[in-house]
């Protein structure tokens, strides 16, 4: 038996899985990420917390095939990020350290698509080697799977479905520092923008003026039959179909999988977005199946297992 580790880091913790190299999770846990100091002290903690659990559970290293990591933002096909906002970094070369720090082979990726590869391998897309995966959040993240791979692009940047500019009209600066792009509308922030736009418009009734305003609010509202609340979800969902139709023509996936805190309102939200996209879609997309994802928290480990364990 040989096993690998599933590596997600993030701007708060690091999940971790240990896997054997038939995908099975023998376990996972977290450590705290510390971002003191431009982060400098984040991979050696990752090395020292994966070297604890080799001692533990007495692994020989000649029976670890390596870990995949994912990172929350671009990285290159060398394992390298310029920088990334959550963690302190600047430019760091991530694989190098980490495969000195530990003397095993390390392969690296961008969080959102080792997500998607972790969706693809055992969650909502699985069965498929062509998919999107797009997480509604405090943000809007995406990957992309062609062929069962994950699109990184040249830059590091493929996949990121969040800055797609969708509202060429916006005057609200986007976190990127453009405008118009489909996270200011699409992820949980966005929703709950779109309903104080609403419910500033007039003066009509509904249940969102006696709750706090989120994206959570709003679509419970939605299934308590409010009228205000079907609006806005009606804008969110047309914007958000209209987008998917758009990376359609470009990637043509067999299944678009929607995770992420608001992919929680559950099958009413594909339902909605199913529906606006059928109305603008590509005749040769119509085909297209809508999931909601299913691994939650745990893809980014699942991801970086499959990422390393290969094909």
């Amino acid at each position: 038996m040989k096993y690998c580790y599933g590596v997600d880091i993030g701007g708060t913790t690091v999940k971790l899985g240990l896997f054997t190299d038939e995908g099975k999770l023998i376990e996972k846990w977290e450590i705290v990420t510390n971002t003191e100091n431009k982060g400098e002290a984040i991979l050696p903690d990752v090395c020292g917390t994966i070297k604890e659990n080799i001692n533990k559970n007495k692994l020989d290293k000649s029976m670890i095939i390596g870990l995949g990591v994912g990172i929350p933002g671009p990285v290159d096909k060398f394992g390298r990020v310029k920088s990334t906002a959550n963690l302190g970094w600047d430019f760091k070369d991530i694989k190098l350290e980490l495969e000195e720090g530990l003397d095993l082979p390390v392969k690296v990726g961008n969080d959102a698509n080792i997500a998607a590869l972790g969706e693809m391998w055992v969650g909502g897309g699985a069965g498929y080697e062509n998919l999107i995966v797009i997480t509604l959040g405090t943000g809007v993240g995406g990957g992309i799977i062609i062929n069962g791979r994950p699109l990184v692009g040249e830059h590091g940047a493929g996949g990121e479905i969040g800055h797609m500019r969708v509202n060429m009209q916006e005057e609200t600066v986007c976190g990127c520092g453009r405008k118009g792009c489909l996270e200011q509308y699409a992820s949980a922030t966005g929703i709950a923008r779109l309903a104080r736009k609403r419910l500033e418009k007039d003066g009509a009734p509904s249940l969102l003026r006696e709750r706090e305003v989120s994206a959570k609010s709003v679509f419970d509202c939605l299934k308590e039959g409010d009228a205000i609340a079907t609006e806005i979800v009606e804008e969110f969902s047309g914007i958000l179909g209209d987008a998917i139709a758009s990376l359609c023509v470009v990637v043509d996936p067999a299944v678009v999988v929607i995770g992420g805190g608001v992919s929680k309102a559950g099958e009413i939200l594909i339902q909605y977005v199913k529906k606006h996209f059928e109305a603008v879609a590509f005749f040769a997309n119509t085909e297209l199946k809508f999931a909601l994802a299913e691994l939650g928290n745990d893809a980014g480990i699942y991801g970086g297992a499959k990422l390393i364990l290969g094909e």
